[in-house]
C-alpha cells in the first residue's frame, strides 16, 4: 500500500500540540492493549522513548529500548556490518532482531527497527530520511519517509518521526492512530503491511528468522498461553512426535500434576542435531495430529535444551532418564565436565527445570535416581515416579509396528 501525507508548511510544529491529545490518547491505547515491544532505535525517533514511558501502563508494554547509535554498536546489535546502516533492510533486520528478543509462548513480541538520517552538524548529501520496520511472527509494517531539506530543525526531524513510529505502533497493536501528521507536500511517505500466510511463517522459521510459532488447538490452553506472564511456568514435552501416542500425551499429563502448576504444550523443533531438517510439509503433517486431540504445540528451530531455556525462560522441560543420561554426561560436551557445568547453568539461570521419567537405557529402565546429577545441578531435575508413569514403547517402535 502506497501513502501519502501532507499539510502546509505553516503547520510545521503542530506535533508539540498533539502531546497531551493525540500522542497521549495513542500510547495509553498501546498501552492497554495486550502487545509487548522491543524497539531499537537509531538516527532519530528519541522523543518516542520518553513518551511511551511518560504515561501509566508502560510496565504493560515495554520490554526493552535499545539505542545503537554508533557504528560498532550496530554492528554488535545486527552481528555484521550492514550494507547500508540508513535503509530499510537495516530497520527491518533491527525489528526481527528485537521481535526475537523477548519472545515467549503466547507473549510474541512486536519488534520495532528504527534507523534514520536527520538535520546533522554538517550539510548531508544524501536525504535526510528514516526507515521503520515493525514485525511480528505473522505480519511486518514497513514505512519510509524523506523529508524536505531545510524545512525543519532537528528537533522538529526528530519530533516528527517519533510521532510517526508511535503512530505505526498503534496501528501494530489494532488501536486507533493518530490524525495526519505535519509531513508536507515536498515530503515522500511510503508505507506497507504484509500478513504472512501459514508456509511464509515456516519457512522464516526454518530460517531462524523467527523464533518459534504456536499452534494452541485447545481453546483453554489458547487463553492460558496468551495470559500467563512472563514468570508462569510452561511445561513443555519436546519431541519428534513421528507418531504422536498415548504415551506422549499421558506424560505430559502425569508431568503437569507433579509440577503442580503451569500451562502444558508439545514442542517440535524444525532442527535436529541429528537428522536433516524438518520441511514445511512434514512440519505441518505432525501439526494435524495434535488438532486431531485439541493440544497446544510449539514450533521452534532450537535443537539444544540451552538455547531452548533462552527462547523459553522458566520452563519445565519433560524429559526420559535416557535424555537426562545425556544432559549430564561431558561426552555431550567435547569431553569437557567444565563445559558441561556452565552449559546447564546457563539453563538453571533461565529459571527452567527438567522433569524426568523412567526409560530404556541400554536394555535397562532407568530412573533419575539410579545416575548422578553434579550437585549444583540436582535441584534443576525432578523425578516423575515409575509409579504414576511407565511405557516403554517409543515412537521408532510403534513406527515399526505400523509399517507391518
Amino acid at each position: 500500500m502506497m501513502a501519502k501525507e501532507g499539510t502546509s508548511p505553516q503547520n510545521i510544529g503542530s506535533i508539540k500540540e498533539m502531546t497531551d491529545g493525540w500522542i497521549r490518547a495513542m500510547v495509553e491505547a498501546i498501552h492497554s492493549s495486550p502487545t509487548q515491544a522491543v524497539r531499537y532505535l537509531s538516527g532519530g525517533a528519541s522523543q518516542a522513548i520518553g513518551w511511551l514511558l511518560w504515561f501509566p501502563g508502560a510496565s504493560n508494554t515495554v520490554l526493552e529500548t535499545v539505542v545503537p547509535y554508533s557504528r560498532m554498536s550496530m554492528i554488535q546489535l545486527l552481528g555484521k556490518i550492514p550494507s547500508q546502516f540508513v535503509s530499510p533492510q537495516t530497520a527491518d533486520e533491527m525489528a526481527l532482531s528485537a521481535s526475537l528478543k523477548l519472545s515467549k509462548p503466547g507473549s510474541p513480541v512486536l519488534g520495532v527497527g528504527f534507523t534514520g538520517s536527520p538535520i546533522s552538524t554538517w550539510p548531508k548529501l544524501g536525504d535526510h530520511r528514516f526507515h521503520l520496520s515493525m514485525r511480528t511472527s505473522d505480519r511486518l509494517w514497513v514505512s519510509t519517509v524523506i523529508l524536505s531539506k531545510g524545512l525543519r530543525t532537528r528537533e522538529q526531524e526528530d519530533e516528527l518521526s517519533s510521532y510517526l513510529l508511535i503512530k505505526a505502533m498503534a496501528k501494530a497493536c489494532n488501536t486507533p492512530a493518530g490524525p495526519i501528521s505535519d509531513l508536507t507536500d515536498s515530503d515522500a511517505f511510503d508505507e506497507c503491511e504484509k500478513q504472512f500466510n501459514e508456509d511464509e511463517e515456516l519457512e522464516q522459521l526454518i530460517n531462524g528468522l523467527i523464533g518459534f510459532k504456536i499452534y494452541a488447538f485447545s481453546n483453554g490452553i489458547t487463553s492460558n498461553l496468551t495470559k500467563a506472564s512472563n514468570s508462569e511456568r510452561k511445561i513443555i514435552l519436546r519431541g519428534s512426535f513421528n507418531p504422536l501416542h498415548d504415551g506422549h500425551l499421558k506424560l505430559l499429563e502425569v508431568a503437569t500434576s507433579v509440577c503442580g502448576e503451569g500451562y502444558p504444550c508439545f514442542e517440535i523443533s524444525t532442527v535436529n542435531a541429528d537428522k536433516p531438517p524438518l520441511t514445511i510439509p512434514q512440519i505441518k503433517d505432525r501439526v494435524k495430529q495434535f488438532e486431531k486431540v485439541g493440544k497446544a504445540v510449539i514450533i521452534s528451530n532450537q535443537p539444544y535444551f540451552y538455547k531452548k531455556a533462552e527462547l523459553f525462560p522458566g520452563s519445565a522441560f519433560v524429559i526420559g532418564a535416557d535424555t537426562a543420561v545425556r544432559l549430564v554426561n561431558p561426552k555431550y560436551y567435547d569431553g569437557s565436565y567444565a563445559k558441561m557445568i556452565e552449559v546447564l547453568l546457563r539453563c538453571k539461570n533461565t529459571g527452567c527445570i527438567f522433569l524426568v521419567a523412567g526409560r530404556n537405557v541400554d536394555g535397562a529402565f532407568m530412573v533419575l535416581e539410579d545416575f548422578d546429577v553434579p550437585e549444583e545441578l540436582k535441584d534443576m531435575f525432578v523425578s516423575i515416579p515409575a509409579e504414576k508413569f511407565r511405557m516403554d514403547i517409543s515412537s521408532t517402535e510403534i513406527r515399526k509396528r505400523l509399517r507391518l
